[in-house]
């Protein structure tokens, strides 16, 4: 077999040219070889043995191609180590070949802390609490470091030079460092403020009217937050924007278990009147307004018996308002409504008269904070009240329509004659 060996290698080195050619081969195939021997035994081996931990489970470690990549450092190696055996090859050829497989090495180690990092966040956002402290700003900036650093050890490698000497000229280029990257310092600064102030999470309910964003937060990166508004779409709203303009973040609303209702009835101003015994008896009846009428009734009397001889001329004395009755009649009401949340505030009241009406403010919130079942109930309780308006006396404010001047012209045109 030796002679063999020796005989061939004779007969090469008559061929230069062949003998370095066989040289590259034979080094390019041990290179494959050492590739494929990693990536078909070592790293099944290692899938399998992971599958047992929650690295291993559903695909993370494989898809995050981390060991595929550190994988691909071995034959860069192996080439790198093997080129100065392959013979009649020029040094400027060695050195050429062993600076691009320093830099394939830097760019793959690069390559595979990445994949790491991402695993890492992959990781920490399956964690039930993730969405409360997301870590993937955080996370890119640090990829953003690990590549600047392996770009200049690479470039290092390429022209065989110490990266000290790229350092020491980076100082002169700070200011236009800042400058290009002025947007990725901003977004970086912002994105922690935002997770130390607790400031918006993963599924917050935001709103953003300058930017036309209103909708639940899906993501948040570095320099981007992604917001799905409720018509579906995306709206991709640079990060640094949550610090500097003002929006509104309903996850107050989502962890006190109630949404407000604030909503006014317009009232016809000449609707409202006091009430003579005849109508109290009639809304007596009315379960809801029972003990009130019957207790302020009480009240009204031992107030108007002290006037005396004043008492007989009604205007000096007090009397039941069919809006107060009906104010009463909704707070009532809402106290007794099941889907209206007892802890929280009530509040039935009167607004500035307007050229409208008189607004009558409903200020309470529902137990559910579920949209459709909000709007369901706050739509239920505004039909009852207009519904019973008129058993009041009162009117609902509404711009006069075309219906509205046929039937005044109707009632102003006199009888036909007989």
């Amino acid at each position: 077999m030796n002679d063999l060996y020796n005989n061939a290698q004779n007969w090469l080195e008559h061929y230069p040219e062949l003998y370095s050619l066989t040289g590259l081969t034979l080094l390019l195939l041990a290179a494959w070889l050492a590739n494929w021997m990693v990536k078909r035994i070592l790293l099944k081996g290692l899938y399998r043995a992971l599958k047992a931990t929650p690295i291993g489970q559903n695909g993370t470690l494989h898809d995050s191609r981390v060991t595929a990549r550190l994988a691909n450092v071995v034959p860069a190696m192996i080439i790198s180590a093997g080129i100065s055996l392959v013979p009649n090859l020029p040094e400027t050829a060695v050195a050429v070949t062993r600076n691009v497989c320093s830099a394939i090495i830097v760019l793959t180690i690069a390559l595979a802390i990445s994949g790491a990092l991402t695993l890492l966040n992959t990781l920490y956002e399956k964690r039930p609490n993730a969405h409360l402290k997301p870590i993937k700003g955080y996370v890119q900036v640090v990829k953003i470091l690990l590549f600047a650093i392996a770009t200049i050890l690479m470039i290092a490698s390429l022209i065989d030079r110490s990266p000290l000497i790229l350092l020491s000229g980076l100082g002169a280029m700070a200011a236009v460092l800042m400058l290009i990257f002025q947007d990725t310092l901003l977004s970086l600064v912002a994105s922690v403020q935002i997770t130390s102030s607790d400031i918006i999470r993963v599924g917050d309910w935001v709103e953003m009217p300058q930017l036309n964003a209103d909708g639940d937060v899906i993501d948040i990166a570095l320099h981007t937050v992604k917001v799905q508004n409720w018509d579906k779409t995306i709206s991709t709203i640079p990060t640094k924007r949550f610090i500097s303009d003002p929006f509104k973040n309903w996850r107050g609303m989502q962890e006190a278990g109630g949404r407000r209702i604030k909503r006014s009835l317009l009232l016809d101003q000449t609707s409202i009147r006091f009430l003579c015994p005849e109508q109290i008896a009639h809304l007596q009846r009315f379960l809801l307004l029972g003990q009130y009428l019957s207790s302020k009734q009480s009240e009204l009397l031992s107030w108007n018996s002290e006037l005396a001889e004043a008492s007989k001329e009604p205007a000096n004395t007090r009397r039941v308002t069919n809006i107060g009755t009906f104010r009463a009649y909704i707070e009532h009401y809402l106290r007794q409504h099941p889907s209206i949340h007892q802890e929280m505030t009530q509040l039935v009241r009167q607004l500035d008269p307007t050229a409208n009406g008189l607004p009558l403010e409903l200020y309470c919130f529902t137990n559910t904070i579920a949209w459709a079942r909000y709007e369901a109930i706050q739509s239920d309780i505004f039909d009852h009240l207009l519904a019973i308006l008129p058993e009041f006396g009162l009117r609902v404010f509404q711009h006069p329509s075309g219906a509205d001047m046929r039937e005044l012209k109707n009632a102003t045109q006199p009888a036909s004659q007989g």
